[in-house]
């Protein structure tokens, strides 16, 4: 019977309305935490969420943020609207922190940024403009990827495939697979890139390995998306972490960037992150910017203001600005302190695998290698929770609990 069908035999009440909707699976992460909190075991340890958290295992409001907020609210400001395109202040400050302060793109006005509903949103700004103006619709992305990269453009209805990027025999770059499957994607494609601190994996390419891409890219003439979720978080260095949208731009590549404030600034929900797209000229920037308005008004109409003052008020006082580069390596080296902490207590253990990708890796993220049967084992044994393919959270790792979990990784690999 065809849905037209069922539908007229919807009694008056409306009881039946939602009939036809299916029951949807369970999210994956979502469903590791609640695992997590259900279990009594006084030793267990969450290593599925992608918050940072302190060596207390709390969640942590920068101190830089913190100085921020009690500026605004000092400052009795209004709660207005800001444009469809966001705080101005707000998104000529990101693009700088992503691009450089001395940047010919800004200088000639060959960027358009709109503040966006954090990364997620300045994604789904940009798979929508790519599906509307892009004029070849199928997007490459490394695998793995982050799991919303493909829903989200594939909601936008663009093409989702994929290209090789993590080696599971090394826990490291697939160069030689990568480099071979970005030189036969179709010239004119899409390629999605994570400028950092790679999601979930870990992996991130060398300096001479990003070189290596940006000639083959520009050998098939692809359109590069890069990804940027942690600038500063990954190594505790802004700019060295912005080095591959930036070298990109230089080799001459016009591309789109997604930023999220999330990580790097604790904002988790605040929703801060911008969408900028850099254009041949100022001229066909202000063209582009024109449709994203257009595009974004029947999305949210606008973004919040108060993440974006937040960001605005950092980015524009040397004080805070140089308190915040403080926090935001003060967690990017706690995250580097817990990956050898384990490595080095593996080996204690006893462990005789080869556990140099624990610290080669870098970011949140780590990519452990384990198999799936190993990681039942950590669940139902040790009440350590992480998602099925062996990724851990390192943030979810404290000086209280990576002893137990070396024991315990021990346990189910030797």
């Amino acid at each position: 019977m065809s849905l037209s069908k069922q539908l007229f035999k919807i009694s008056t009440r409306g009881k039946a309305w939602w009939s036809q909707v299916e029951m949807g699976p369970p999210d994956a992460i979502l469903g590791v935490t609640e695992a997590f909190k259900a279990d009594k075991n006084p030793n267990k340890i969450n290593l599925g969420v992608g918050a940072y958290r302190d060596d207390k295992g709390k969640p942590w409001v920068l101190p830089s943020v913190r100085e921020a907020e009690e500026r605004i609210l000092a400052e009795n400001l209004d709660h207005e609207y800001a444009g469809i395109a966001g705080v101005p202040e707000f998104t000529a400050l990101a693009a700088k922190l992503a691009l450089g302060g001395n940047s010919e793109v800004i200088k000639s006005k060959r960027i358009t940024t709109m503040q966006s509903i954090s990364g997620t949103g300045a994604l789904r700004i940009g798979s929508e403009f790519l599906a509307k103006y892009h004029p070849v619709k199928t997007i490459y992305q490394p695998t793995p990827t982050w799991g919303n990269h493909v829903p989200v453009f594939k909601f936008a209805g663009m093409d989702v495939k994929s290209y090789r990027y993590y080696d599971k025999a090394t826990c490291g770059f697939d160069e030689a697979g990568a480099l071979e499957d970005i030189s036969k994607i179709p010239k004119g494609s899409v390629i999605l890139l994570h400028a950092c601190a790679h999601n979930p994996t870990g992996v991130d390419p060398t300096k001479d390995q990003w070189k290596k891409i940006s000639e083959v890219v520009k050998k098939q003439d692809l359109f590069v998306f890069f990804d940027m979720a942690y600038q500063g978080f990954a190594s505790g260095d802004v700019d060295g972490d912005a080095f591959a949208v930036r070298y990109f731009l230089e080799q001459g590549h016009n591309m789109c960037l997604s930023q999220s404030f999330a990580k790097n600034m604790g904002l988790y929900g605040e929703r801060v992150g911008a969408f900028s797209v850099i254009a041949e000229n100022s001229e066909e920037a202000g063209r582009v910017a024109s449709q994203l308005k257009i595009l974004i008004r029947p999305m949210y109409s606008n973004p919040p203001i108060h993440g974006a003052r937040i960001v605005q008020k950092i980015l524009t006082d040397p004080k805070l600005e140089k308190q915040w580069l403080v926090d935001v390596k003060q967690m990017a080296d706690r995250i580097i302190s817990m990956r050898t902490q384990l490595k080095s207590l593996l080996a204690k253990e006893g462990s005789t695998h080869n556990w140099n990708h624990i610290t080669n890796q870098i970011g949140m993220f780590c990519f452990t290698g384990i198999s799936p049967q190993q990681v039942e084992g950590l669940i139902k044994n040790h009440s350590i929770y992480l998602t099925k393919d062996g990724r851990i959270s390192v943030a979810g790792i404290s000086s209280n609990n990576v002893g137990y979990l070396a024991k315990a990784l021990h346990e189910v690999t030797k």
